[in-house]
């Protein structure tokens, strides 16, 4: 559960999951024309094509989860400590923003 995380955990966790997850996205990026902005601990997927839009990945220590704001709907990711990352209803943080984002591109998974 969350509450196993201190927040120097927590804070040390979303940091490596905000790296992963931007990093997991930039062969995605580089093919469909999307940027990756990471500042301040916040994570931004900004688009173009086809429409201007931005997803906003940010960690929330007072409830020790990472949320992303996408396609006008929120998700609450919470650290499983069983399989040591972020996850909504099991999927990653990682799964979920390459799902959302092929969603909003209209790509089909590969």
């Amino acid at each position: 559960m969350a509450e196993t995380l201190t927040e120097q955990d927590f804070r040390l966790q979303a940091d490596h999951a905000l790296e992963r997850a931007e990093r997991s996205l930039l062969p995605l990026a580089d093919e469909a024309g999307f940027e990756l902005e990471g500042q301040n601990g916040v994570l931004q997927v900004v688009f173009e094509e086809p429409a201007p839009a931005k997803f906003v990945v940010s960690p929330n220590a007072p409830m020790r989860q990472v949320w992303v704001s996408a396609m006008s709907r929120s998700f609450k990711l919470a650290w499983s400590p069983a399989s040591m990352r972020f996850e909504l209803d099991g999927e990653s943080l990682d799964g979920l923003l390459a799902r959302l984002v092929r969603e909003y591109l209209k790509l089909t998974p590969t």
